[in-house]
C-alpha cells in the first residue's frame, strides 16, 4: 500500500511538526549530513518534493538560484513559507506549490533533486514512476540526493533501504556519496554529462 494526500492533511491537522523537525537532534544532525553530501556550493535550479514545514527548504534556498518546493499539505506549505521568509531568504528564489508525486511532476530540468524521507510513503510501482521522472528531468551533471530512515514504516510497502536500492538503479546515474548508519541512509548520485553518456554508449556498442 501507499499513502495519499488526505493522510498527510490529517497528519498535519493533528500535529504541526509531526516528525519533530524543529526540536530533534537526530533531525538537526541529519540535515547537516544531507547538506554536507551536496558537492556544489550553489545550484541553478532544484526540486524538493515533500518539503514539509520547510526546515531543510530554508537551508537549501541559501544554495539555490531557484528552488521548487512541493508538499501535499497546505498547512505544511504555509509553515514552510513563513520559515523561509523568517530566515531572510529571497522569496523570489523559492516557489512553493501543492503537489503529490508521481501524480504530478514539474516541467523543465533540474541540477538538483532532493528526495528526502518520502520514498517509503509510495508504493513500489509509484516509486518506479518517480525514478523514470527523475531520469527524464535531471540535467546532465545534475545530482539526486536521497535521505531516508532505515527502519520499517507502518503501512508502507518499502523501507528506506528498499527505496535507495530502487533509486540507485535510476538510468544514467553514477554513485558519488554513500553513507549508512543504523538509522539513516544518505546517497548522492550524479547524472553523467551528455558527452560522457555518448562516449559510454559508443563503447558499449
Amino acid at each position: 500500500m501507499s499513502f495519499g494526500p488526505d493522510d498527510f492533511s490529517a497528519l498535519y491537522a493533528r500535529d504541526a511538526d509531526p516528525w519533530n523537525y524543529e526540536t530533534s537532534w537526530y533531525e538537526a544532525r541529519k540535515r547537516a549530513l544531507t547538506l554536507t553530501a551536496l558537492t556544489r556550493e550553489r545550484y541553478a535550479r532544484a526540486f524538493e518534493p515533500g518539503c514539509s514545514i520547510g526546515v531543510l527548504t530554508a537551508e537549501l534556498a541559501a544554495r539555490c538560484d531557484e528552488l521548487l518546493a512541493w508538499d501535499t499539505s497546505e498547512a505544511a506549505l504555509d509553515a514552510a513559507r513563513g520559515r523561509v521568509a523568517a530566515a531572510g531568504r529571497d522569496a523570489g528564489a523559492v516557489t512553493f506549490a501543492s503537489g503529490w508525486v508521481p501524480a504530478a511532476w514539474p516541467g523543465g530540468r533540474f541540477e538538483l533533486i532532493v528526495f528526502s524521507e518520502i520514498g517509503y510513503f509510495l508504493s513500489r510501482a509509484e516509486l518506479l514512476e518517480v525514478r523514470a521522472l527523475i531520469a527524464a528531468s535531471l540535467a546532465p551533471g545534475g545530482e539526486l540526493l536521497a535521505c531516508h530512515w532505515r527502519h520499517p514504516i507502518q503501512g508502507g510497502e518499502l523501507d528506506g533501504d528498499g527505496v535507495h536500492r530502487l533509486l540507485e538503479a535510476t538510468p544514467g546515474l553514477q554513485p558519488v556519496v554513500y553513507h549508512r548508519e543504523a538509522d539513516l541512509a544518505i546517497d548522492l548520485w550524479s547524472r553523467a554529462s551528455d558527452s560522457l553518456a555518448q562516449r559510454e554508449g559508443c563503447y558499449d556498442g
